[in-house]
């Protein structure tokens, strides 16, 4: 995934505005979704305890969602998979933050055995997500909230894990998406789609041989895919994307 970042994968949550107060009941003008995916990762679980969502306005404001709290594990939302949490109107025409508070039930598990995972920047401030996103009346607005589980886990020691978020927005109606499968099924592979100016976004190939990049700039690409030796990596170039559309490259005999 293209490192800003943190496309965990975490959740999809929809978001209530009021210009005054934090009234999660509100019906704002604009209606709005959010979603969360995630991009696979080397781990067993990646659980995730939240608690609340709150987003902060072009106003400064912040608001509390109405949140569906619980421990979420974040690795079956990945390969163009995504939850919704929640969903609403806004009344402000910007939405410039949005922050996951977590509880203390965070764990990773790994080769089967469950390990604590530390959160120290979430336990104060919560995980943030910069939008610079305006609203449109008259549509279903919708933000994606892309967690890189890849890149978000940091081994600090024997069986300890800390919570390193890597996460990115998506707008939905702005992006597109690259997705196929390769064979031998159960083959262990990245995959890359590299961009004109050579922005690079990454996944996963799961245990089903899927693969998905979602979040893509339309635009042409470089693919490629990196299976375990001793397989060879394989590589499509002009690989088109479109906006609001997942370029399907079928099956890919590796």
């Amino acid at each position: 995934m293209k490192k800003v970042i943190l496309m965990a994968s975490f959740m999809v949550l929809g978001i209530s505005f009021n210009s005054c107060t934090s009234d999660s009941n509100s019906t704002g003008k604009y209606a709005y979704k959010v979603r969360m995916t995630d991009a696979p990762g080397p781990y067993d679980q990646v659980n995730i305890d939240l608690q609340a969502v709150e987003v902060i306005g072009s106003d400064g404001q912040t608001v509390t969602l109405n949140t569906t709290a619980g421990i979420y594990n974040l690795l079956t939302l990945s390969n163009g998979v995504n939850a919704i949490i929640a969903t609403s109107g806004l009344s402000d025409v910007n939405a410039t933050q949005i922050r996951l508070l977590l509880g203390t039930n965070n764990s990773v598990v790994v080769n089967g055995v469950s390990y604590p995972l530390d959160t120290p920047s979430a336990d104060q401030t919560g995980l943030k997500i910069n939008l610079n996103q305006t609203l449109v009346q008259n549509v279903e607005n919708e933000i994606l909230i892309d967690f890189d589980a890849n890149t978000s886990i940091v081994q600090t020691g024997a069986g300890t894990y800390k919570l390193k978020p890597v996460l990115r927005n998506v707008v939905v109606t702005a992006s597109g998406s690259i997705k196929g499968s390769i064979t031998p099924i159960g083959t262990l592979a990245t995959v890359t789609a590299t961009s004109a100016t050579n922005v690079v976004y990454s996944s996963n190939v799961n245990a089903l041989g899927q693969f998905q990049v979602l979040g893509l700039p339309a635009g042409v690409y470089s693919f490629t895919i990196t299976p375990v030796l001793p397989l060879l990596p394989v590589t499509q170039v002009n690989v088109s994307v479109t906006a609001g559309v997942a370029t399907n490259l079928g099956t890919i005999a590796l």
